[in-house]
C-alpha cells in the first residue's frame, strides 16, 4: 500500500500536460463606430437614473415590464436552455469525478458445484466443491494522469458548461427583445388603427355632406359612391391591420408561456411625437466583453482547444492502478477472520502500439473542430458589429424620415383642409377632397409606422451591445417557474422555489404601490 500511495504522488506530481493552452484569438477590434453621433456607452446619462440589468425599464411601460417578467418566468426555451446548463454542469462534475479513484464494493453469496472434471494443474482425485461461496470484494481503480488526459476533459467540460449557460442568456436576451419588439409593434399598430377609425368617421362625415348635396340638387351621386367607397375601403383596413395585431398578440402569448386564447392586450396606442429613449452604444471594444454570443463562441473554441490534449494523450502510455480486496470463505461464520483475506494490488500499464489510425483520425478531427469552432467565434465578432452598425444607421436615418414625415403630415392636413372648403364652395370636384385624404391617411400612417419601427430599432441596439449597460456584476441564472412534471425539481426545492416566488410577488405589489 505505501508503495501504491509512492508511486501515485510521483506519478502525478511528475506529469506534464499534453496540447495546446488556449490562447484568446486575437481581434482586429476599430476604434469607433461608423456613426460619430452615436452615445458612448461608460456615459451615465442620460440613463443614470434607470436600472442597468432590466434595460427594459427605460421605455417606462409598466405593462411591458410585466410581459418581461412572464416570459423570464415561463418561456419554454428559456426553461430549456437552463435544462441544458444543468446537464454541462453536471457533465463537468462527471469528468471531476476522474480526478479520484474509484473504489466500490460487491458483496456476492453464491451457491455454487464445481466439477471433479475440471482441467486442473494436478489431479483432482474427483474432490468437488458444493456448498455456499461468501464473497465480500473491494475493488480499487485509479488513472494516473499522466500526460494531463484528465485535466484536458476537465477543462473541456467546465468550457462546455460555461458556454451553455451563456447561452441562457442569450437565448433570454432574444426573448426579452421578442417580447418587447412585437409589444411596440402592438401599440404602432394601435396607433395606426386609431388613425384609420378617425379616418373612417370623417369620411362618413363627408358622405353625409354628398349625399345631403345630391338631395339638395348641388351634387352628383358620382360624389356620393366616391365618398362611400372611401368609407368601406378605410373600414377594410381596419380588418387588415386587426390581423396583424392578433397574429403578434399570439407570438406574444407564446413567449411568455401563456395560452393563445386565453391572451389578450387591450389597445394602446404608440403617443404621437413619442420619442424612444436614447441608448448609449459605447465603443466596439465595450461590446466583445457584452455579447453573449460572442463569448458563448469563445467557450466552445476553449472547449475545442482541450480536446486537443485529450487526443494527443492517446498516443501515450496510460497507467491505471488496480487493486481488489476484500474476504473470500464458504463458512459465514469465518468470513472476517485474517485467513479468508485476499487482495491483488499493481499497476495496469497501456502502450498504444496500433490503432488502425484512429487515433490519427482522432486528433485530426478535433483540430478540424478547433478550426471551425475559430470560423465561428470570428464570425461572430463581425456580424456583432454588423448589427450595431445596422441598428445604429435605422435609428439615425428613422430619425431624419420622421421628421420629414411630420412636414408632410402638416403640408397634407392643411391640404385637406382647403380641399374640403373648395369643395363645399362649389370651387372644385369631390375628387380634389379624395386624393387629399387620401394623401393626409397615408403620411399619418407612415408616421405611426416610422416611429414605431424607432422604437423597435432602438430594442435592435440594446439587443446587439447585448442587453443592459452593467458591466460589472456577472449575469444570474433566470428565475424561471419550475414545471410541476420535471425530473430534476425536488419537492425541497419546489418548495423554496414557490416561497420565493410568494415573497417575489409581495415585493412587486409593495413596489407598485408605491
Amino acid at each position: 500500500m505505501r508503495f501504491l500511495i509512492f508511486l501515485t504522488f510521483i506519478a502525478t506530481s511528475a506529469s506534464a500536460q499534453i496540447g495546446p493552452d488556449f490562447m484568446k484569438p486575437t481581434t482586429n477590434v476599430p476604434a469607433d463606430y461608423k456613426d460619430k453621433g452615436a452615445a458612448i456607452w461608460r456615459e451615465s446619462r442620460p440613463l443614470d437614473d434607470a436600472p442597468k440589468g432590466a434595460w427594459w425599464k427605460i421605455y417606462k411601460d409598466k405593462k411591458l415590464n410585466s410581459l418581461i417578467e412572464q416570459a423570464t418566468e415561463e418561456n419554454q426555451q428559456l426553461k430549456a436552455a437552463v435544462a441544458r446548463f444543468d446537464q454541462a454542469r453536471a457533465s463537468a462534475r462527471i469528468a471531476r469525478g476522474n480526478f479520484f479513484p474509484s473504489v466500490s464494493g460487491t458483496p456476492v453469496i453464491t451457491h455454487q458445484g464445481t466439477s471433479a472434471n475440471m482441467p486442473s494443474a494436478f489431479d483432482l482425485g474427483g474432490l468437488r466443491y458444493k456448498d455456499f461461496s461468501y464473497d465480500v470484494p473491494l475493488d480499487f481503480s485509479y488513472e494516473v494522469d499522466l500526460w494531463g488526459k484528465v485535466r484536458r476533459e476537465v477543462e473541456s467540460s467546465r468550457a462546455g458548461a460555461a458556454a451553455a449557460f451563456v447561452s441562457i442568456h442569450q437565448i433570454h436576451l432574444g426573448i426579452q427583445a421578442d417580447v418587447a419588439t412585437n409589444y411596440f409593434r402592438i401599440r404602432s399598430l394601435d396607433r395606426e388603427m386609431a388613425i384609420v377609425r378617425e379616418a373612417v368617421v370623417l369620411r362618413k362625415e363627408a358622405y353625409d355632406i354628398a349625399a345631403a348635396r345630391v338631395e339638395a340638387g348641388a351634387g352628383s351621386n358620382l360624389e356620393q359612391e366616391q365618398a362611400a367607397t372611401e368609407v368601406a375601403t378605410a373600414e377594410a383596413e381596419i380588418s387588415a391591420l386587426q390581423i396583424q395585431r392578433d397574429q403578434l398578440e399570439n407570438a406574444i402569448a407564446i413567449l411568455i408561456g401563456a395560452n393563445a386564447a386565453g391572451f389578450k392586450l387591450e389597445p394602446n396606442p404608440l403617443g404621437v411625437g413619442v420619442s424612444p429613449p436614447s441608448v448609449p452604444s459605447g465603443t466596439p471594444s465595450d461590446l466583445l466583453e457584452r455579447r453573449p454570443d460572442v463569448a458563448q463562441a469563445e467557450r466552445l473554441l476553449a472547449a475545442s482547444c482541450s480536446r486537443i490534449g485529450v487526443a494527443k494523450a492517446a498516443f501515450f502510455p496510460s497507467v491505471r492502478l488496480i487493486g481488489n480486496g476484500g474476504y473470500l470463505s464458504g463458512d459465514l461464520t469465518n468470513l472476517f477472520e485474517e485467513a479468508s483475506q485476499k487482495w491483488i494490488l499493481g499497476p495496469s500499464i497501456n502502450i498504444p502500439l496500433f490503432s488502425g489510425g484512429k487515433n490519427h483520425g482522432s486528433i485530426q478531427r478535433v483540430r478540424a473542430e478547433y478550426d471551425e469552432n475559430l470560423a465561428m467565434y470570428r464570425q461572430s465578432i463581425l456580424g456583432a458589429f454588423a448589427e450595431v452598425e445596422n441598428s445604429l444607421s435605422a435609428l439615425r436615418n428613422l430619425a431624419t424620415q420622421q421628421e420629414a414625415l411630420n412636414r408632410a403630415h402638416q403640408s397634407a392636413r392643411k391640404a385637406a383642409e382647403i380641399a374640403k372648403t373648395r369643395y363645399e364652395t362649389g370651387a372644385s370636384a369631390y375628387l380634389e377632397v379624395i386624393e387629399a385624404n387620401r394623401t393626409l391617411l397615408i403620411t399619418e400612417r407612415s408616421s405611426a409606422q416610422v416611429n414605431g419601427q424607432r422604437h423597435i430599432a432602438s430594442i435592435s441596439l440594446i439587443k446587439a451591445l447585448g442587453g443592459g449597460w452593467e458591466q460589472a456584476a456577472p449575469p444570474a441564472i433566470p428565475q424561471t417557474t419550475p414545471d410541476p412534471e420535471a425530473k430534476s425539481v425536488t419537492e425541497e426545492k419546489r418548495f423554496f422555489e414557490k416561497v420565493g416566488s410568494l415573497f417575489k410577488k409581495k415585493e412587486k405589489e409593495e413596489r407598485e404601490e408605491k
